[in-house]
C-alpha cells in the first residue's frame, strides 16, 4: 500500500510538472512574444512587462511569494504543498524559457489564431495541474482568502479581477481597445478550455418536461 501511494504521488507530480511546462510555454512561446495578455496574476505581470519592461520572470515570483505568505497566514495548513511547488517551478520556467528564442512563435499575422492556440495550451496546462490538486497561485489565492472572510464566491472574484486586470491594458502606451479585446478572447477561450479539461465527458444535458 505504501509503495502504491508513493508511486501515485510521484505520478501526480510528474503530471503537474508537465502541465506547468505547457502553461508556461503558452505564455512565453505564443502570448507574450505577440503582445497578448489575459487575466489572472500572469496576465497582470505580462501587462506590467509591456508597460515597464520588467520581465514576468521577476514580478511573477515576487507577487506570488507575497500571496503565499498571506495564504499561509490566513489559510494555514489547508494550503497545499502542490501549489507551492507549482508556483516555484513556474517562476523558474518564466525566467528560463524566454532565453530560448527557438521556442518563441513570432511574426504570425493572425493574432486571433495565436490567441486561441495560446489560450488552449494554457487551459490544458492549468487543467492538468488542477486535476492533480495543484494551482498556479495568483488570483486563486486571492479568491480563497476573500472567500474565507466575505461571502463572495471564487467565481465572482476571478471574473471581477480578470475584468480589472485586462482593462489595465488601456493605460499601457501603444496598446488600446484592440489588445483588450484579444485579451478577453484569451480569457474566455481559457475558461471554456479549463472546464472541458476538468469535466470532459462528465458534462450532461438536462431536459425538463412540464
Amino acid at each position: 500500500m505504501k509503495n502504491s501511494h508513493v508511486l501515485s504521488v510521484i505520478w501526480d507530480y510528474i503530471l503537474i510538472t508537465i502541465g506547468s511546462i505547457i502553461f508556461c510555454l503558452a505564455w512565453t512561446s505564443f502570448l507574450i512574444p505577440n503582445g497578448l495578455a489575459s487575466g489572472g496574476l500572469t496576465g497582470f505581470c505580462t501587462i506590467v512587462q509591456y508597460g515597464t519592461g520588467i520581465p514576468v520572470g521577476w514580478t511573477y515570483p515576487i507577487l506570488n511569494g507575497l500571496l503565499l505568505v498571506l495564504a499561509f497566514l490566513s489559510l494555514g495548513k489547508s494550503f497545499g504543498f502542490k501549489t507551492v511547488y507549482v508556483i516555484i517551478f513556474t517562476a523558474i520556467l518564466f525566467e528560463i524559457l524566454p532565453k530560448f528564442p527557438q521556442l518563441q512563435v513570432l511574426n504570425i499575422p493572425d493574432k486571433l489564431l495565436v490567441a486561441l492556440v495560446g489560450a488552449t495550451m494554457e487551459s490544458v496546462g492549468i487543467g492538468i495541474v488542477l486535476l492533480k490538486g495543484g494551482s498556479t497561485g495568483g488570483t486563486d489565492i486571492v479568491a480563497m482568502i476573500i472567500n474565507k472572510y466575505w461571502p463572495l464566491s471564487p467565481g465572482k472574484v476571478y471574473l471581477y479581477s480578470d475584468i480589472f486586470i485586462i482593462a489595465l491594458l488601456l493605460f499601457v502606451p501603444g496598446m488600446g481597445i484592440v489588445e483588450m479585446i484579444y485579451a478577453y478572447v484569451v480569457m474566455l477561450t481559457f475558461s471554456f478550455g479549463v472546464d472541458y479539461v476538468l469535466l470532459g465527458n462528465k458534462s450532461s444535458v438536462q431536459i425538463l418536461v412540464f
